[in-house]
């Protein structure tokens, strides 16, 4: 017998600041800093102030790009080279090098600030050859007697902005000014900010927009002419630039009709998904079930192809265990609130964008949002689309979620996905066929090098086993991601609108669902699957097998640690026969201009017992975050390390104990419950990470196949938790009766 998922409530995360942290200028260890490179930065700044005051620019300031030889921490970046109070303000892109092992990032700055930074290069440079013989180390560096018995004041500058202009020069291979590759057509721009206004900017270098197609105040839309212009006169400026007119990533219809005369009863308080896709055909059988907005302008000419791809969507979210038996997940149907905005063939870009916003504004009573349309243009690997970029900000800004498909290749040249499937906040669906393999027609991930999209995979149909979909002419066979994710977008909102489950735990059980406790998928295996396969039946996925707990957590941090240690694990012989797995969500508030840096706020998921110091024993052995006084031991991590290891600026987080051969159960200590902390970090704005909620999924197994979920759910009790069992059958009565309409007589 299975054992029901428990959700937890009653006791608030406590919210603390950092205790210490910081600390001085660090230096490279890895690099010798020389008098050799120091003049050959000092020249290279010389030559892009004097390129800045040649060039007649239509804005105050000017562009710098920072050529870093590793994947650069906040700490590890310019912060005494350049005179800005706080540089990492100051950046306005960022992006990896060919072989994505490297930061370049670009700030913006005054032309007094080169003038600063090349002088600072010369005190330096004399101090360097004077005490050190024209070399410094890390050793060196660090030895603060040799460091303390230099006499600043003789060199006219001080000790600590001497130590940071060497830890800078560390980490720093060369400046640039960066010019991006150019675009023949029309094209969504983003230029860098340069505090001027997008319409004047461009009218100084004879270019005039009208304000509808300006999107945000760094991103417009421009003709092909207009592209031309500004690549000639400012390439500088661009920060990015995507062709406009996408064409649609193919599906695969197969030609024969069925026609049925299906009956269906007439919708009553079944919840409402957004489906946002090509047209709709309100002939269909289930049309009662669907209220459709035609966004195409009346311009544009339909026919019958136009209306394909959409009905066929809605038609799953509506009906689909009806088409497809194999594939009934127990959720029953769904309405389906449907906006054409696109025909069959091809779709501006910036339009849809610009429809969406407006959409979803229009539209709050939705959760849950599907979204089968996709590029047949590949991603770029240093920028996140203007399509995706537009997903994450609604969802950052409202209680939403877009369920997006992965996109398929129209070719064996296509690899990698299309957008908008580089959407961080979305969950972002590939298919599989029926026997679980990834099929001929799904792309791949990762998105800018990193992020782990897509998020699941799903059954989209394949020679194998079509998916049944009801077009304009009946039922067909159907093929592609676009037919995975509404069935995705089904159990979300499931979750989201019967179990009333929040936005972040509902797709943390998603992503957890897919994932078994022997699960390490390769690189390659996640670019193609993401975390794995969504099991059918929603009682697969909101129930577990008896030898298992598993219970939901959710809160909003506002400070550096948001913390609760009240988890009361149970006990046997003074010990935990347990291994544990943890999955956390949320929605981080996102920047595109900040290149490959997109995810504005970190937080860090640290579970386990609480040792005898009061601290964590972290399942995964995470170190990052520890307060300054948490540990006689420094912990020293790098960063492309801390990525790839502890999935840092990933907002989805998965860590694991596995089950070894005489896995033992582990010590308890004096304090008997268990701990979860969530450490917050910004990359920009502190008050970024303040106020995003967070919501974990986590699973104790038994190691010897006990079932102990009823002490487990007593002890809560006793802790002054609210212990609610997500049972199907009670959660469906308590939906039915707040929906039901009462008649005052």
């Amino acid at each position: 017998m299975a054992n029901n998922v428990l959700e937890l409530k009653g006791k608030r995360f406590v919210q603390a600041s950092r205790i210490g942290g910081g600390g001085g200028a660090s230096m490279n260890g890895h690099k010798i800093v020389t008098s050799e490179h120091l003049l050959r930065l000092q020249k290279k700044i010389e030559q892009i102030k004097n390129f800045w005051i040649n060039e007649t620019r239509p804005f105050d300031g000017i562009l710098i790009s920072v050529l870093y030889n590793k994947i650069a921490a906040k700490s590890n970046r310019i912060s005494g080279l350049f005179k800005e109070d706080n540089p990492n303000y100051a950046i306005v892109g960022a992006k990896f090098n060919s072989d994505r092992t490297k930061h370049i990032i670009t700030y913006f700055l005054n032309i007094d600030d080169l003038e600063e930074s090349i002088t600072l290069l010369n005190k330096v440079n004399i101090i360097l050859n004077e005490v050190f013989e024209g070399k410094i180390d890390k050793a060196i560096f660090e030895n603060r007697k040799r460091i303390d018995s230099i006499p600043f004041s003789k060199f006219s500058i001080s000790k600590s902005k001497f130590k940071q202009v060497i830890a800078d020069i560390s980490y720093i291979d060369n400046f640039e000014i960066e010019k991006p590759e150019e675009q023949t057509a029309q094209s969504i721009i983003t230029l860098y900010d340069t505090k001027t206004d997008t319409k004047e900017l461009l009218k100084k270098l004879g270019i005039e927009v009208l304000s509808s197609r300006i999107l945000d105040n760094q991103t417009v839309f421009l003709d092909r002419n207009q592209t031309e212009l500004l690549f000639e006169k400012a390439p500088y400026l661009i920060s990015m630039a995507t062709t406009d007119l996408s064409q649609l990533s193919p599906e695969e219809f197969i030609k024969e009709y069925k026609e049925n005369s299906f009956s269906i009863p007439n919708p009553t308080i079944e919840p409402t998904i957004g489906v946002i896709d090509t047209l709709f055909d309100n002939r269909v059988y289930f049309n009662n079930w669907v209220e459709y907005y035609d966004m195409v302008d009346d311009s544009i000419p339909r026919n019958l192809n136009d209306y394909k791809h959409g009905t066929a969507v809605s038609s799953i979210i509506v009906d689909g265990p009806r088409l497809n038996p194999w594939l009934d997940d127990g959720c029953g149907r769904f309405k389906v609130r449907h906006f054409g905005v696109s025909t069959g063939s091809q779709f501006s870009s910036f339009t849809i964008i610009k429809q969406i916003k407006e959409i979803i504004a229009k539209n709050k009573d939705i959760k849950v949002w599907n979204i089968s349309l996709g590029s047949n243009q590949e991603i770029n690997d240093n920028f996140i689309s203007a399509e995706a970029a537009i997903l994450d900000q609604i969802q950052y800004e409202n209680d939403v979620i877009f369920v997006v498909a992965g996109t398929n290749k129209s070719n064996e040249d296509v690899n990698k996905i299309g957008s908008p499937a580089d959407s961080i906040n979305s969950i972002v669906v590939n298919a599989v066929t029926k026997d679980g393999l990834s099929t001929k027609y799904t792309r791949k991930g990762i998105v800018l090098s990193f992020f782990a999209k897509p998020d699941v995979s799903y059954y989209g149909g394949s020679r194998e086993k079509y998916i049944r979909a009801y077009e304009p002419l009946g039922e067909t066979k159907v093929s592609g991601t676009s037919f995975a994710a509404p069935w995705i977008a089904r159990k979300l909102s499931y979750l989201i609108d019967i179990l009333n489950i929040n936005r972040e735990l509902a797709k943390a059980i998603i992503i957890d669902s897919a994932r078994s406790w022997d699960d390490e998928p390769t690189f390659d295996e996640i670019a193609l699957y993401g975390h794995g396969i969504v099991p059918i039946r929603i009682e697969d996925i909101i129930k577990t097998k008896n030898d298992e707990i598993k219970f939901l957590v959710s809160d909003v941090s506002e400070k550096w640690n948001t913390y609760n240690y009240n988890f009361p694990v149970p006990i046997k012989d003074d010990k935990y026969p347990y291994i544990a797995k943890a999955t956390m969500c949320y929605f981080p508030k996102c920047n595109r201009t900040q290149g490959v840096d997109y995810t504005n706020t970190e937080l860090n998921l640290h579970f386990g017992r609480i040792n005898d110091k009061g601290k964590i024993q972290d399942i995964k052995g995470d170190k990052q975050n520890q307060d300054a006084e948490e540990s006689s031991e420094k912990c020293y991590l790098l960063e492309s390390d801390a990525r790839s290891n502890f999935r840092k600026w990933d907002n989805v987080k998965y860590v694991a104990e596995k089950k070894k051969k005489g896995t033992q159960a582990r010590k308890s200590y004096e304090n008997k419950n268990w701990g979860m902390e969530i450490k917050t970090n910004n990359r920009l704005n502190p008050k970024d990470g303040e106020g995003v909620r967070f919501g974990v999924v986590v699973t104790l197994k038994e190691i010897n196949g006990i079932n102990r979920i009823d002490e487990f759910i007593k002890n809560c009790n006793l802790n002054g938790w609210i212990v609610n069992e997500l049972d199907v059958n009670v959660k469906v009565d308590i939906h039915q009766t707040m929906n039901q309409d009462i008649e005052f007589e």
